[in-house]
């Protein structure tokens, strides 16, 4: 193969180039900037008024003095928010676009402890149409501090969705706020009490005009093996041999859309999860806690379908509970793997893939 270099006498003159540089300025000249940009911002250097110093030449000091006009702001360049062809990938719509964990000091009100002041982690969404470039992820943040002075409820979450909708001009929302609960609990026979803390979260969301509450707890509790405690009494009546059931720390995430007007307290879900399997871990234990909460376990020995079911069955209790989904893993000491199980009411929460990192995400450190 034969490759053929230009020769120098094919470059263009400086009269070309010039002819070239005048059509490229005319061009640039009826173009909106977004088209520009698009093609090569450093053409906006070429056009009378926008002309810009050679790297070399720039500041590099910090103009302390400099004040924004707003006519330099209206100047300022906004390619999230620019036109429908500045679109990449496909014109699709997105279901959720925003900006996940900003954080800051929320005040909210509690069943039994007055109003609590809590680190919240805060996520806020929106949907995007097809033909939409892009938000102002800052405008989710500002619209959210507006509220953030307020002791927080599901009506204080629907104000701050209401200014999302109308700030980003969108149709679909949803706000999640997170949170770890102090909650005090009572030792089971010293009387000690400690602070047991509960990883909560409030969710509203609105679709096609419709808005639902949802709340998420994630209890943690002691799940002691029903064959392994069988096996262990086996061993001792049969052959007189010490032995032990295994148990574990186990987590259970409850996720649960709350319906009509009545208040679903967080103190409320905890409840109805420690009703359910009363096992909770504990937080001051003297000798006299120890041995009853071994005494504790051994009265309420679980597989972890019993777990899922037990939870379940005193969700049903609740007319202030629609569709709900327990997630339960037992984090085993005797294998080297969990013990896991999903159970859903309702058509909310159902589906048929697992996210890969769900069970992952249940693990809790003390």
């Amino acid at each position: 193969m034969n490759i053929h270099t230009r020769e120098l006498s094919d470059m263009p003159d400086r009269d070309e180039a010039k002819a070239a540089l005048e059509r490229l300025r005319s061009w640039a000249a009826q173009a909106t900037p977004e088209e520009v940009a698009d093609l090569d911002p450093a053409i906006a250097r070429l056009l009378p008024g926008r002309s810009l110093s050679n790297y070399p030449d720039l500041s590099r000091d910090y103009p302390d003095e400099f004040k924004v006009s707003d006519a330099y702001k209206a100047s300022l360049p906004d390619l999230q928010n620019g036109p429908s062809s500045l679109i990449r990938g496909a014109r699709q719509q997105l279901q959720h676009v925003g900006i996940s964990n900003f954080r800051l000091p929320i005040q909210f009100h509690t069943r039994d402890n007055g109003d609590l002041t809590l680190e919240t982690s805060v996520t806020g969404t929106v949907s995007l149409e097809a033909g939409k470039k892009g938000i102002n992820m800052s405008r989710i943040m500002r619209s959210f501090y507006r509220h953030a002075e307020k002791t927080f409820s599901f009506e204080v979450m629907e104000a701050a969705l209401d200014d999302y909708i109308t700030d980003l001009d969108t149709i679909d929302a949803r706000l999640q706020m997170r949170f770890s609960y102090p909650a005090k609990v009572q030792s089971l026979r010293s009387g000690l009490q400690g602070y047991q803390y509960y990883d909560i979260a409030m969710e509203l969301v609105e679709q096609d005009g419709v808005r639902r509450k949802f709340m998420h707890l994630d209890y943690i509790y002691s799940s002691t093996c029903p064959c392994s405690l069988e096996l262990s009494e086996h061993a001792r009546q049969t052959r007189g041999q010490l032995a032990t059931p295994h148990s574990q720390r186990s987590v259970a995430r409850l996720s649960i859309e709350i319906e009509g007007p009545q208040i679903l307290w967080f103190e409320d879900l905890i409840d109805m999860a420690r009703a359910a399997v009363p096992t909770e871990t504990q937080v001051m234990v003297k000798r006299e806690d120890e041995q009853a909460f071994a005494e504790l376990n051994a009265a309420n020995p679980i597989f972890v379908e019993d777990a899922a079911r037990l939870f379940c069955e005193q969700l049903l209790k609740d007319p202030r509970i629609g569709d709900f989904r327990v997630v339960a893993s037992h984090q085993e000491s005797l294998h080297s793997h969990d013990a896991v199980s999903v159970l859903t009411e309702g058509e909310t929460f159902a589906s048929d893939s697992i996210d890969p990192r769900m069970f992952s995400s249940l693990f809790h450190i003390g």
